[in-house]
């Protein structure tokens, strides 16, 4: 896959992935007929594609599933992590299937289709993720034309032309436009999902594109949820009167998002208020600290990645979902490293010493993905009632 001219069109080719390079990865078309631009990375989680699809996080991105059965459990309206999808399409190994799960309300499809998602199916995803692991995650144009034509130099020229996710603030377009607030909590089989009615804290969640799930798992760990816009001020921010401020996930640039985040954060620090943060959020809370942050060759992104806590020696398996990294050598003395990944040894956690501020690059809220960093969410209650 490194060839620069592009591949012919096999017979019954009805959707491309076409990389800036000029290479072509021809299949089948799912999902929506169009084509979109963005950067093409991987996921090796095994389930929860749906969460997957819907998360924010992966605003300007192409996700190649490695698990090669996606579809199989169909969809259905409980699994997002958003109203509105911004993946900017997805690649699979092997064609849609009908549904077999009991909660399955229609095929992966028609749900797709519904989102004006594109996808392609039938790719060699192994060889496809090794060319990213290898080279870094590409600029792509994924394509589906049910008619089976396609004007590949045209898409080439898209995947050449488009910037790429470095320097790009992506937060603005996948936050909330106005505060609102949070009460349900995280889904048990049987009730589904509940609802917090004795909030023993208030928490003000600041959206850079936050999973619902997150917000579940606040509530449920005892909090009012206030979600405020990712542009909010620190003025905006205290005006709620907060107990805690939580900086959420999201997608693009830290360092873009931080021009108007990081004075917000700066002024939530002053005064004094507990913050935790987690992916993008952790990576501003670095910047606002006083820390630099940078682009990864490949990422992190899955549901089995190993994570040691530095103070205590446990591992957890965690849910990832990152490109950029926090540059662990530009920490202040005042600010300790507390979670390391057991992968490559990037940056996974933070606090500062003496002060109820932490932050983790991972997903504890864990949707989808192993429930073993989801002691983090009480932490949080306990930096707020004085206890961390």
């Amino acid at each position: 896959m490194t060839e620069t001219t592009f591949s012919p069109q096999p017979e019954g080719a009805t959707g491309a992935l076409v990389l800036a390079d000029g290479t072509v990865v021809w299949g089948r078309g799912i999902g929506a007929a169009g084509h979109r631009v963005g950067e093409v990375c991987f996921n090796t989680s095994m389930t929860g594609y749906q969460e997957i699809l819907t998360d924010p996080s992966y605003a300007g991105q192409i996700i190649t599933f490695t698990f090669p059965h996606v579809g199989n459990v169909g969809a259905n309206p409980e699994d997002i992590e958003t109203v509105t999808p911004v993946a900017r399409g997805l690649i699979l190994k092997a064609d849609i299937t009908d549904p077999a799960n009991w909660r399955a309300t229609r095929n992966l499809d028609e749900w797709l289709k519904s989102y004006d998602l594109i996808g392609l199916s039938g790719v060699d995803t192994r060889k496809l993720t090794r060319r990213i692991r290898d080279a870094g995650a590409p600029t792509g144009v994924v394509a589906h034309a049910p008619d089976g034509k396609f004007d590949i130099p045209a898409l080439i020229k898209v995947a050449r032309e488009w910037p790429g996710l470095t320097g790009m603030d992506l937060a603005k377009e996948v936050s909330s436009r106005q505060s609102y607030s949070w009460n349900e909590t995280t889904w048990t089989i049987g009730d589904g999902y509940g609802v917090q009615e004795n909030p023993k804290h208030h928490v003000v969640a600041v959206d850079f594109g936050a999973k619902r799930n997150i917000l579940r798992c606040l509530a449920a760990a005892g909090v009012k949820v206030t979600v405020v816009p990712a542009t909010a001020t620190a003025d905006e921010v205290l005006a709620h009167k907060p107990d805690g401020v939580f900086l959420s996930n999201g997608p693009g640039d830290p360092a873009a998002t931080g021009q108007y985040a990081v004075p917000m954060i700066r002024g939530v620090l002053d005064a004094g208020v507990p913050t935790f943060g987690i992916c993008l959020g952790h990576q501003m809370l670095a910047l606002a600290l006083g820390a630099k942050t940078e682009k990864m060759h490949q990422g992190h992104r899955g549901a089995n990645h190993p994570v040691k806590d530095l103070a205590t020696g446990k591992v957890e398996i965690t849910s990832q979902n990152h490109g950029f990294v926090v540059v662990p050598d530009s920490l202040p003395t005042d600010v300790e490293p507390t979670h390391v990944s057991l992968f490559d040894g990037t940056n996974e956690g933070l606090r500062v010493k003496g002060k109820p501020v932490f932050s983790v690059q991972y997903h504890p809220e864990a949707s989808p993905g192993p429930q073993d960093s989801h002691y983090l969410f009480q932490r949080f209650v306990d930096a707020i009632e004085g206890r961390y």
